[in-house]
């Protein structure tokens, strides 16, 4: 951890991404601001643990991970899955009386008080699963070519959709805390009007960003998302 940061920020990673997503972010950011990638099981150097398939689940265990380090002022980021992660991670921080984030970041996903426009994915054949990976356009067409990387890839990959396709967030109230929500102009995943329904998932302050790319579009305008993200934590 960054002794003169005062501030952390915790990246949760889209769907089948692990925590090297974030990698560049922790010298492009800010000094101020410690980057902390959160790796989930079941990629990376947690390869040989299973990807969790329930959510809530999932959350509760980023929580056990992260605890120790609310020492310090903490903001949450996630895309798309990761996105949702946040959501119900600060929902389970909110109940638990917890320190809250100054911050939560949703990029890239639809809140979960509106119905999917998509029907489920994670139950398909294996080519029919593959088919729709690729229309997400986030994945390198040299990984989605190689047949055993993507074997080896496929079980995180499939636990991921289910996680996100069967969450189910039940009753809620507004988080406490503001919500900055980003996504791309040309995402054809989910619309700025889809975006903009997160508003109603805060009783604090709420701001809607959309920058030029797809649904991976983190990657094409980083720096202008860590220009806001730094101004928003900073001033």
């Amino acid at each position: 951890m960054t002794i003169n940061a005062t501030m952390r920020l915790f990246c949760l990673p889209f769907a089948g991404g692990g925590a090297s997503a974030y990698r560049t972010w922790t010298t492009e950011l800010a000094p101020q601001i410690e980057v902390c990638p959160v790796q989930l099981p079941g990629r990376e150097e947690r390869f040989n643990e299973p990807a969790h398939t329930d959510l809530r689940a999932l959350a509760s265990m980023v929580i056990t991970q992260l605890q120790a380090y609310f020492d310090k002022p903490y903001a949450l980021f996630g895309h798309s899955m990761g996105a949702l992660l946040s959501y119900e991670v600060s929902r389970q921080l909110e109940a638990q009386g917890a320190p809250m984030p100054v911050r939560t970041f949703l990029s890239a996903y639809v809140p979960p008080h509106r119905p999917s426009r998509w029907s489920p994915i994670h139950h398909l054949p294996d080519d029919a699963f593959l088919d729709e990976i690729r229309q997400l356009d986030g994945t390198p067409a040299a990984v989605l070519q190689h047949q055993e990387l993507m074997q080896f890839l496929m079980p995180t990959l499939r636990a991921d959709f289910e996680a996100c396709e069967t969450y189910e967030s039940g009753q809620w109230s507004p988080l406490s805390c503001p919500l900055t929500i980003y996504g791309g102009i040309d995402d054809g995943e989910v619309s700025e009007e889809e975006l903009a329904a997160w508003q109603v998932h805060t009783s604090s302050d709420f701001r809607l960003r959309m920058y030029a790319g797809n649904h991976f579009y983190l990657h094409t305008a980083r720096e202008a998302l860590l220009a806001d993200i730094r101004h928003t934590l900073l001033g």
